[in-house]
């Protein structure tokens, strides 16, 4: 078998071993959580990976990990045998099934090196191979890169679907989980949508799967979800779900390495607060006519935009997820907007294609709000950068994580207008949205409550007794070490008998 691993220098028993699904959402937080837990002091830790669907972008996060931080590769498996049309879900889950005897090796052969492993990691998307870690006698925890509401749906989702036979969008009342905004079944996970498609099984196998937990680690901070982790708590305490640890938010920095980017030089040059921000993550896709409507909409709102463009699909809404779409990213994705949009607004905004520094420009004094998908990761740089939010969900958990951030959070507004025909958002719904989140008084509030969540997230994890700086340390100071110290001494030999032996 071969794996590519770099061993850490620094061997010692208190090695954490965590494993990050394929995907660039999975892999940015896991390499953060790994960074925080060697910072902390007394642990090492090795990040393993997939070779299906890996990236140069991975490649890149992990090489500028510390020297206490190693890295695995497992090796490639076969997937060719999945229909086309396979949900990400299915294609991830099956790659995390199919490596499992790799896995199974790399922790066998680490538990007999002289850094052995105190604890294993799944994130949200692995943890079939938690099995694993209990076969093999290690403590094992889920990094849950999403909310605490998603965990709650996710482990309530085999109850749901054993009380339930219709599809979930069909049901007559919202779904009401402990602590947590009330859910239409349509705004359940993407891959639950449809219970004859071979994911939903899958997804109600995570649910059982997360069980096999000793705890999770979750990147929310309380005041984000102060009742739904509440709720948890007292659910935890009585031995319903393992516990749960906010330790969020996950956040990359701004880096300092892309003040001559294209997007920070014509940001350089705009009024505070006037632009308006669009990216619909790594994997956001819209189809031709939605990109073409959201560009006739911005151009009639009359506000300023820097807009992130993707190549479109008709087929699939996370077709740039593993870099699937129908076009291939060899082409121009601006090649696809209305004939004439740039000339027309070379003046007022900015199209860049692919990918742009999304801290950075969050973090930029020129941006007033920012479209998004609402994936997690966006969601909390946003929050981190006291920036407001259009709400434009696209697939896995994204409609739940709108649901919230509209009704509950505060800090995002949602087109309230879309097509039954096709559920496009038409232009002048968009051009009525981006007015209203960059200079009207919905806007406005919404800008009011992110910076106040802002200032919560810093204090949660920067500040001397901040809520997730402990649970941070209630798990890695506390949890993690016992299980460390227990392990090394199971391994020390018996003194006794070795000198009677002698």
């Amino acid at each position: 078998m071969a794996i590519d691993a770099t061993p850490a220098p620094n061997e010692r028993s208190e090695h954490v071993v965590l494993l990050a699904s394929p995907g660039a959402g999975h892999v940015l937080p896991v390499a953060e959580l790994a960074w925080r837990i060697v910072e902390h002091g007394g642990f090492t830790a090795t990040i393993v990976t997939y070779t299906n669907f890996s990236s140069a972008e991975h490649s890149s996060t992990l090489s500028s990990l510390p020297p206490s931080v190693s890295t695995a590769v497992l090796p490639e498996v076969a997937i060719d045998d999945l229909p086309a049309d396979a949900h990400i879900e299915t294609r991830i889950f099956t790659v995390v099934r199919r490596a499992l005897p790799y896995l199974r090796d790399l922790l066998r052969s680490l538990l007999g090196s002289p850094t052995g492993v105190a604890v294993f990691v799944a994130d949200l998307l692995g943890p079939r191979a938690l099995a694993v870690a209990a076969e093999l006698g290690i403590p094992r925890y889920v990094f849950f890169t999403s909310n605490l509401m998603c965990l709650s749906s996710l482990l309530y989702t085999p109850e749901l679907d054993r009380t339930t036979a219709c599809e979930f969008r069909d049901l007559p009342e919202p779904i009401i989980l402990p602590g947590c905004v009330p859910l239409h079944g349509s705004e359940l996970v993407d891959p639950l949508q449809d219970r004859a498609n071979p994911v939903y099984p899958l997804i109600i196998e995570l649910g059982l799967d997360y069980l096999r937990a000793d705890g999770f680690l979750v990147n929310t901070f309380d005041a984000m979800e102060h009742e739904t982790m509440v709720a948890f708590k007292e659910l935890s305490d009585k031995g319903v779900y393992p516990p749960a640890y906010a330790v969020g938010p996950f956040v990359r920095s701004c880096s300092g390495e892309v003040a001559n980017d294209a997007c920070t030089r014509w940001l350089n040059d705009q009024p505070d607060g006037s632009v308006l921000y669009v990216c619909l993550g790594s994997g956001g896709t819209l189809s031709s006519t939605q990109t073409a409507e959201l560009a006739a909409g911005l151009e009639a709102s009359g506000q300023r935009f820097l807009w992130v463009v993707r190549s479109p699909s008709d087929k699939d809404n996370s077709a740039s997820y593993f870099g699937t779409s129908d076009h291939g990213d060899a082409d121009d994705p601006l090649s696809y907007l209305p004939e004439g949009f740039l000339e027309r607004t070379k003046r007022s905004g900015l199209a860049v294609p692919m990918w742009a520094p999304q801290v950075e420009i969050l973090n930029h004094r020129a941006i007033g709000g920012f479209v998004s998908h609402c994936g997690w990761n966006s969601t909390l740089e946003a929050v981190a950068a006291g920036v407001p939010m259009v709400a434009w969900p696209l697939y896995a958990e994204q409609r739940m994580n709108a649901a919230m951030l509209s009704s509950r959070v505060g800090i995002a507004l949602r087109p309230s207008n879309t097509r039954e025909e096709d559920g496009v958002v038409p232009r002048d719904e968009v051009a009525a949205v981006a007015r209203e989140l960059v200079s009207g008084e919905k806007g406005a509030a919404a800008r009011r409550k992110a910076r106040e969540l802002r200032e919560a997230a810093a204090e949660a994890t920067q500040a001397p007794g901040g809520p997730s700086r402990e649970a941070f340390e209630a798990v890695v100071a506390g949890a993690w070490k016992k299980a460390a110290a227990a392990r090394g001494r199971a391994d020390e030999p018996d003194r006794g008998t070795a000198t009677t032996a002698a």
